[in-house]
């Protein structure tokens, strides 16, 4: 779908929920250039990254209960 930029104002809204669900939505300027409207996936909230460090990929979970072993090593039992 090509619109105008006003109707790109006007219709915004309805603009993103097509590029959501994958339809092509081209918002056209009258000078002739155009851009595309494309989803944009974002990681899991449970995956972060630290530049360099990317690679070590999903990092602890400092929810999760930790482990009998690492419970009594905190507690300096171990």
């Amino acid at each position: 779908m090509k619109v105008s930029v006003q109707t790109a104002r006007d219709e915004l809204s309805d603009l993103i929920d097509a590029a959501l669900s994958g339809e092509e939505v081209i918002i056209d300027k009258a000078d002739g250039t155009a851009v595309r409207m494309v989803p944009v996936t974002s990681p899991s909230k449970r995956e972060f990254k630290f530049g360099l460090l990317k690679h070590l990929g999903p990092g602890p979970d400092f929810f999760e209960p930790m482990s009998e072993e690492d419970l009594a090593a905190w507690e300096g039992a171990a």
